[in-house]
């Protein structure tokens, strides 16, 4: 792993800590702890026992209003780390996920990790083959078998439904990107030659993330272009 790499997880993962820590601000984390507290309770083996394990290995409490992102960690086996949090989102989407913050979470971590497309058009694939979890609950499996359930979703087509390509997504995303950076550059260009200091560091900070939103976006395209061949697999 090369020291881009690197830092692109780093950026990933302060991304989401920075996330949960200002969810948590505006939540009364007393009543999540006191939820994980109950789930410490359940049998050793069950989702709601590992839930709170995993939580207790990482120092976590659960999300507010995300307790069931955490559940699915668990049941499709995908670790709290920058990589495997894209991935359980691609696999999501692939899953039939449809949903802003899903689709937001994985362009984020295509820009970022092209070296990673292959893994995350794997779990993609995967999760079209599985059984719906997006309306899987705490409340409703915390009882159930951690391995039993795995065993019975992962791979196990439910119903055949309608399914949107992962790499027009974030070809989609990518051009997306690129004509949101120029727009962003252009619009802050004029003030860039004002002779006013608060102008200048004003445009400058949204001048720079524009250019980075263009070179990701074209970067993406680039490496989307090589992978064409693989992405456009039929499975």
């Amino acid at each position: 792993m090369n020291g881009i790499q690197r830092f692109a997880r780093q950026i990933i993962k302060w991304s989401f800590n920075t996330s949960v820590k200002l969810i948590e601000r505006f939540h009364n984390m007393d009543y999540y702890n006191s939820k994980v507290n109950t789930l410490r309770q359940y049998p050793e083996g069950t989702i709601g026992y590992d839930v709170a394990k995993c939580l207790d290995d990482h120092n976590l409490s659960l999300v507010p209003k995300y307790e069931s992102h955490d559940l699915k960690h668990v049941l499709l086996g995908y670790e709290m780390t920058p990589v495997h949090e894209i991935r359980m989102q691609a696999f999501m989407l692939g899953n039939g996920n449809y949903t802003v913050p899903c689709f937001a979470i994985l362009l984020f971590g295509a820009i970022l990790l092209p070296d990673e497309w292959s893994t995350f058009y794997n779990d993609f694939k995967l999760g079209r083959k599985s059984m719906s979890v997006s309306a899987y609950t705490i409340e409703d499996y915390a009882s159930f078998n951690t391995i039993s359930l795995r065993q019975e979703v992962m791979g196990t087509k439910k119903r055949k439904r309608y399914i949107l390509k992962l790499n027009t997504l974030i070809r989609y995303g990518a051009i997306t990107s690129v004509f949101g950076g120029v727009f962003g550059m252009i619009f802050c260009l004029p003030f860039l030659f004002s002779s006013n200091i608060a102008d200048l560091v004003g445009a400058g900070f949204p001048f720079v993330g524009g250019s980075i939103l263009t070179v990701g976006g074209l970067y993406t395209l680039s490496n989307l272009t090589k992978l064409k061949p693989q992405a456009e697999e039929v499975v």
